[in-house]
């Protein structure tokens, strides 16, 4: 499989705004650090999540949204700068339990936020067993090597994050990676084989620990394995897919427009996605997939519009709308979604520009 490169063309942008806003705070900019991408962090799609137009951050996501009230735009801005200059590869007994997220809050900026014990981050869907691409943003390059931790089966998001909760995945030292430090497409990757037999949530907790300085980078992803392919929810920006089979060199990336359903009930999850747009209008496209091992034999999906947006025309699906509220049931020809299987309808749209859902998408199946 060719690998992807994860778009990081915003993150370069997110550099030069952190910058601005650091110096108008008075606070000297993060230099160049990294999270995790794929999955992707707390901070990084919470990041994503909050992206708008004027350049301004405005989270749809609750988990995101109570950590901006919570800590301001600043670390978000930085979000790839959850470190500690002085840990030394120092983790358990030293970074207190219920502080992983945050670097101990040991960072030059606030963090602490990132920590908060709920299920409704942003979460990416897996498959127990599978192997997939580990990407993260080497927004500097150090030598050093990456500790990746996986929470065991039964840990709730609902409780803070201990390290007697993790167990060690493994460790890889000095991975490859593409693109130029602090550019666009800039990552260290590597391979990783999940765990057999797990279900439910997860969090994935990477501590980086550089070989030439006592500094440390922490990372925390949450996931869920529920049959997934990398599928990012609870956001309504450009996401991050888990790969496999990484290449030497990079290939080409696109950048959607595209949003998730929260965590599934009964397999089913939905990703939108801008197809196209033109003055006043765009096309999107919806896929419905399941993740069970059974058959779903119909599906809905509602969301809300943004502001200016109203639907016209809708094909494979039965549209329903109060105001901004949408409902689409499933045609009389793709109720039926086989397991670990999907199913595609689309829409154009007038629009004033808000061509995103507001919030996410919400599916259930029969």
């Amino acid at each position: 499989m060719t690998r992807r490169t994860t778009p990081t063309l915003l993150a370069a942008l997110a550099t030069a705004v952190a910058t601005l806003c650091a110096l108008l705070v008075g606070q000297p900019p993060a230099q160049a650090h990294g999270v995790a991408v794929v999955p992707g962090s707390r901070t990084y799609l919470c990041y994503q999540d909050g992206r708008t137009s004027t350049g301004a951050l405005d989270p749809t996501n609750p988990a995101c949204r109570a950590a901006l009230a919570q800590s301001g735009t600043t670390p978000l801005y930085n979000w790839f700068a959850v470190l500690d200059s002085n840990a030394g590869g120092r983790g358990q007994g030293y970074v207190p339990d219920g502080t992983l997220c945050s670097a101990g809050n040991k960072s030059p900026y606030d963090f602490s936020a990132y920590n908060a014990p709920r299920d409704d981050w942003p979460r990416t869907h897996l498959t127990a067993g599978a192997a997939i691409e580990v990407d993260y943003s080497n927004w500097a390059a150090h030598p050093g090597e990456f500790r990746i931790y996986l929470t065991r089966q039964g840990w709730s998001p609902t409780t803070p994050l201990a390290w007697a909760d993790l167990g060690l995945l493994t460790t890889v030292a000095n991975p490859p990676q593409v693109g130029s430090p602090g550019a666009d497409g800039g990552h260290y990757y590597w391979n990783l084989t999940l765990p057999s037999g797990r279900s439910g949530n997860a969090l994935v907790f990477i501590q980086w620990v550089r070989s030439d300085s006592q500094e440390n980078f922490f990372s925390c992803s949450d996931v869920v394995f529920d049959g997934g392919h990398g599928e990012v929810t609870g956001i309504h920006q450009p996401s991050a897919s888990a790969s496999a089979s990484p290449s030497p060199s990079p290939s080409p990336s696109a950048s959607p427009s595209s949003g998730g359903s929260p965590m599934p009930s009964s397999g089913c999850m939905a990703t939108y996605a801008v197809v196209g747009s033109w003055s006043g209008g765009f096309q999107a496209a919806v896929e419905v997939m399941n993740h069970d091992a059974t058959p779903i034999t119909g599906w809905t999906l509602t969301w809300r519009t943004g502001p200016g947006t109203t639907i016209t025309n809708l094909w494979n699906g039965t549209l329903t709308t109060a105001g901004s509220d949408v409902t689409v049931r499933n045609a009389a020809w793709n109720g039926t979604v086989g397991a670990n299987s999907g199913t595609t309808f689309g829409f154009t749209a007038n629009s004033t520009g808000n061509d995103l859902p507001t919030g996410s998408l919400t599916c259930t199946a029969s």
